[in-house]
């Protein structure tokens, strides 16, 4: 009897379910061909996705395909091994996963685009471009700022911004141009690692209660000199001179801009203080913050500083000037969330058929937990660094608090190493088309490396 109710309760709620699906028999399919085919749709999908600028194919469409087929195949097998509910306790907790994340992000994406409405990115970009910098200060001041914005607004936002102040200034200096957005691109990665806001890869190694949230700053240091090695190097071949603005009219902020980015930093607090002090996931802190973010655009409409589409359709408004959330949400990077729904659910998919504790046992018994970190960044340089870092999450490899920092930190800059390694890197390349390659990236491949080897020397010495 108590077996049985035991069951229904785990049928009802997913979190039982899961944990009853702990006891489960699972079946190692890394040698049947069920798991080859898998093996085979995942890397076909992930070229594609590599693929992507040649393409003109948007990413999240062969992931999630991929994972569709994937989950498929495992259904069907278990399904005929008796087991027809093993797949549908495992899925769960994989979309679970992924749920959490996802909601995080559509939080940040729409204070974001709130910021972009009110003109706050437009006006500090136009700031930079009219206080009369050289070439090598506005090399400088990018990345500066790239590496201690995203923190914040993530390092993709961080590196947009950053990449059309220089274009703005230097399309009369290409190696300007492609020096600098290498930099912004570095300085973008390494100011993510950080913090739990600045990269998916933080965020998911905090919200899996892996790292605190006060912990990461232990890698402020290392990733300073992620920074700071390759930008020293890089700046002696920037050009001499100053550049000359096209306009000296600077973007004004529209009323409540910059009460919106104090809305932001209340919300990123309320999510940590949710974490922290309630226990609960940092997700539900941020859709609290959007509330925040909710009110204050009805009072900027109430006092006439903004207008909405009155319909009922809240994102079908044509008008200018409008500070509709649901408008904000609709502009949300939709490709970039459905592209982790594929990544996490693919790659969830071949852990349990057995391939990521076949990885896991390689790297981390074989190789050593240091050498499989840092080569968790190097591969993070080829393929994105998400579907690396949720595979290590997934393996859950017994490793002390220090290791689990370095491959956070591995993880994060190790992207930096290729510019198709990162978003920042990918975005960059088509912003800044003709002035920023793969090949103008690589070219100083080298240089960048040296700053990856020492930040991970520096956080093995201070940490």
């Amino acid at each position: 009897m108590k077996q049985l109710l035991f069951l229904l309760l785990a049928m009802c709620t997913p979190s039982i379910a899961f944990a009853s699906g702990a006891v489960q028999q699972t079946i190692d399919l890394t040698n049947h061909w069920i798991g080859y085919t898998a093996i085979a749709i995942f890397v076909v999908s992930y070229s594609l996705v590599i693929l992507e600028e040649q393409l003109h194919l948007r990413k999240s469409k062969p992931v999630l395909l991929a994972a569709g087929l994937i989950w498929i195949l495992i259904a069907a097998f278990y399904g005929s091994q008796g087991m027809p509910h093993a797949a549908e306790v495992a899925i769960r907790h994989n979309f679970l996963e992924y749920a959490e994340l996802f909601f995080f992000l559509l939080v940040a994406m729409t204070y974001i685009n709130a910021m972009l409405e009110r003109n706050v990115f437009d006006a500090l970009r136009d700031w930079l471009v009219m206080k009369g910098f050289s070439y090598k200060s506005l090399f400088w001041l990018t990345g500066i700022l790239a590496f201690f914005i995203s923190p914040i607004a993530d390092n993709l936002t961080t590196a947009l911004i950053m990449c059309a102040v220089v274009l703005a200034v230097g399309k009369t200096e290409p190696k300007f141009v492609a020096i600098s957005c290498i930099n912004i691109v570095v300085g973008a990665n390494a100011g993510g690692a950080f913090s739990p806001f600045g990269d998916i890869t933080t965020l998911m190694v905090w919200q899996k209660g892996i790292v605190q949230f006060q912990e990461f700053f232990a890698l402020f240091i290392p990733s300073v000199v992620n920074f700071v090695i390759p930008a020293f190097i890089m700046q002696f071949a920037i050009p001499k001179g100053n550049p000359t603005a096209e306009s000296n009219e600077m973007t004004p902020i529209k009323i409540g801009g910059l009460t919106i980015v104090a809305l932001f930093i209340l919300t990123i607090v309320t999510a940590v203080s949710f974490h922290n002090f309630l226990h609960l996931p940092p997700v539900f802190g941020m859709m609290t913050g959007l509330a925040y973010l909710k009110f204050f655009g009805y009072y900027l409409r109430k006092k006439g500083h903004a207008t909405i589409d009155k319909s009922d359709m809240p994102t079908s408004n044509k008008i200018k000037d409008d500070f509709d959330i649901f408008d904000k949400i609709a502009k949300a990077e939709w490709d970039t969330l459905f592209f982790f729904y594929g990544v996490i659910l693919a790659v969830g998919g071949l852990g349990f058929m057995g391939y990521l504790g076949m990885v896991s046992e390689f790297m981390y018994g074989e190789l050593g937990a240091t050498n499989a970190n840092i080569l968790v960044g190097i591969l993070s340089a080829i393929v994105d660094n998400i579907p690396v870092m949720f595979a290590v999450l997934t393996m859950q490899p017994e490793m002390d608090h220090t290791q689990w920092l370095l491959v956070t930190l591995t993880a994060g800059v190790g992207g930096s190493l290729l510019s198709i390694g990162s978003a920042a890197g990918v975005a960059l390349m088509g912003q800044a088309r003709g002035y920023y390659t793969f090949f103008a990236h690589l070219k100083w491949a080298p240089v960048i490396s040296l700053g990856y080897f020492a930040s991970i020397y520096v956080h093995l010495l201070i940490n």
